[in-house]
This record gives structure tokens, C-alpha cells and sequence, in this order.
């Protein structure tokens, strides 16, 4: 006997239209970049407080201080000098050619010290460190864990979000003071070998680099960017993406963080040239 079975009846919705795509589309985007401002106002306002410091969070804050740097330093230390000398090297034998050796100095430290290491420094802390902790805060806002903490009276801003940003802000910035010493280094090195005899020339184009306009604009290119890898990674892990869109989360942070970083340089070249 043959048992026939009826194919259940699948409802399409109906496909959206171009303009409704559009206005949905412009509705994440502005709600994303709100999390943002409204997260980094938080996140202001608990670092700024001296609730945020009693006895248990001092001690969850130092765990994540240590977890998110001392790990990779090492690592980054090698990988900054490997790619200081490489760099070095291609700028002096260039420079040397066209008959330019005087200023490849001053390049080096402009193309090194100011821009290409700190940039490197900063993803290298968002993807070694601040984007798995905002994949984490993810599992952790699905397992429950949030709600628990809510209904022990916990909060989890405090509890969870801000241990992370705050060390992935003092990560970023302590990677990228070390690899700011360490291209100055091998830049030295490479150039003038272990002697001193270059030492009161290259202080000197150090010091016509680093003018007091030079180093504000590269201290506050460094604190935003700072703020940008630590604080936009946790935003994706803190919120539902909704409308169905969940896998769009962590790229769509992703994505507006690089954003974030390509604006930063942009002003930081624009302070520095024009």
C-alpha cells in the first residue's frame, strides 16, 4: 500500500522593494553607530566613576590587563622589528639609488614611527585580543548570562563590558608605544650599526620630526584608535543584530571599525601635511 504524503505548503514573503530595502538598510546602520555612541558614553562614564573600582573589580580588571598584553608582546615585539628591518632596508636602498640617502632617514621615521607600526599595532590588539572578546561577550548575552547577572543584581556593563574595553584600550596603546621604541631601534641599527657615531644626527631628525603639532596629533591618533579597536568589537558582541541579520554582527563591526581607523588616519595625515 502506498502512503503518499501531502508537501507542506511554503509561504514566500513578499520581496522588498528597492527603496524598502534602502530605508531598512540606513535603520542598521544608524542603530549600529547609536550602540556605539551610547556604549562609549557608558563606558566613559563607569571608567570615570569610582564605583567601577571596588575590590572585585579591581581584580577582574587586572586579570584582563594581563590577559590582553603580556601574552603578545613577545610575539609583536619580534614581528615589529622583523617588518622595521624589511622596510629599513627597501627605503635605504632606494633612496641610495636615486641619490636621496639624506632624506631616507626622515622618511623612516616618518613612514615607521608615525603611521605604518602604531597602525599595525592597533589590529594587531583588535584581532589578537578585542574581537575575540566581543565574540565572547556574544556567547555570553546567548548562554544567559547577562539575564543572571541582572537577576543577582549585577550589572553587566560593569561586570562583563567594561573590564574588556578598558584593557583592550590599554593594550592597544601599550603595543604601540613599544613598537613605536622598538622601530626607532632597528631603524638606528640598520642604518648605523651598534655604534654611537650616528647617534647626535639621528636625534636631531627625530627631534625636526616630532614637533609639538606632530606628537599631539599622534598621541590623540593613537588614544582614538585606541578606543576604536576596543570599543566597536564589544558593541557587535553586546546587542542582537535583528531583523534576522545576526550573522551580519560581527562584520558589520568589523567593518565599521576599519571605517573608524580609516578616518583617524585620514585626519592624522591631514594634521601632519596640510
Amino acid at each position: 500500500m502506498d502512503i503518499q504524503y501531502d508537501a507542506p505548503m511554503l509561504t514566500r514573503l513578499p520581496a522588498l522593494s528597492l527603496p524598502e530595502r534602502l530605508w531598512r538598510a540606513a535603520q542598521r546602520w544608524a542603530l549600529a553607530w547609536a550602540r556605539i555612541v551610547y556604549l562609549g558614553a557608558v563606558v566613559l562614564v563607569m571608567v570615570l566613576s569610582p564605583s567601577s573600582y571596588g575590590r572585585a573589580s579591581r581584580r577582574t580588571l587586572a586579570r584582563h590587563l594581563y590577559t590582553d598584553t603580556a601574552p603578545v608582546l613577545m610575539g609583536f615585539t619580534v614581528l615589529a622589528a622583523l617588518l622595521c628591518v624589511v622596510v629599513t632596508r627597501i627605503v635605504v636602498v632606494a633612496a641610495l639609488s636615486y641619490g636621496l640617502s639624506r632624506y631616507a632617514m626622515e622618511m623612516l621615521i616618518r613612514v615607521l614611527v608615525l603611521e605604518l607600526i602604531p597602525l599595525t599595532a592597533t589590529l594587531f590588539v583588535a584581532m589578537r585580543c578585542t574581537i575575540p572578546s566581543g565574540s565572547q561577550l556574544a556567547l555570553l548575552r546567548q548562554s544567559g548570562h547577562f539575564a543572571a547577572l541582572r537577576r543577582a543584581g549585577g550589572d553587566p556593563m560593569r561586570t562583563e563590558l567594561l573590564p574588556r574595553v578598558v584593557a583592550g584600550v590599554f593594550a592597544s596603546i601599550t603595543l604601540a608605544a613599544l613598537s613605536c621604541v622598538v622601530a626607532l631601534v632597528m631603524v638606528y641599527l640598520s642604518v648605523y650599526g651598534f655604534n654611537a657615531a650616528g647617534l647626535p644626527s639621528y636625534t636631531r631628525v627625530f627631534g625636526q620630526v616630532f614637533t609639538p603639532a606632530v606628537t599631539l596629533v599622534f598621541t590623540l591618533k593613537t588614544l582614538f584608535s585606541s578606543m576604536a579597536v576596543a570599543l566597536i568589537p564589544m558593541t557587535a558582541g553586546m546587542y542582537d543584530s535583528g531583523q534576522g541579520a545576526q550573522p551580519d554582527s560581527e562584520l558589520g563591526g568589523l567593518a565599521r571599525m576599519f571605517a573608524v581607523l580609516l578616518l583617524i588616519e585620514l585626519g592624522s595625515l591631514m594634521g601632519n601635511y596640510y
